[in-house]
């Protein structure tokens, strides 16, 4: 249930942010995703917060990414982390390439 649901969120021309709003790495990434400009409908944070599989979702990040931690962003089908991997690769400069190598930007 909880791998069909992720599953089922994650597509190969979107960014998708699975997140709980207290997370202080799930802020960052929100924070740092919201500075590109994206085309509507490619961008989206998922709460997994109030979720009764949240823990079944979390050991499936686990098993598909390595880490049971939140956030989990994936760009297209790939995991790049959480959220100061995700600061990392703007401050570096690859973030926009990888966004724009999906067709997620404007």
């Amino acid at each position: 249930m909880a791998q069909q649901f992720v599953k089922a969120q994650i597509k190969a021309d979107k960014v998708v942010v699975f997140m709980k709003p207290t997370c202080p790495y799930c802020i960052t990434a929100k924070d740092v995703l919201s500075k590109y400009k994206f085309k509507s409908g490619h961008l989206e944070f998922i709460d997994i917060c109030g979720r009764s599989d949240m823990g079944s979702i979390q050991d499936y990040f686990l098993e598909l990414t390595g880490a049971r931690t939140v956030p989990r962003v994936f760009i297209g089908d790939e995991c790049i982390g959480g959220g100061s991997d995700v600061a990392a690769l703007a401050k570096s400069g690859k973030l926009e390439g990888m966004l724009q190598s999906i067709g997620a930007l404007q």
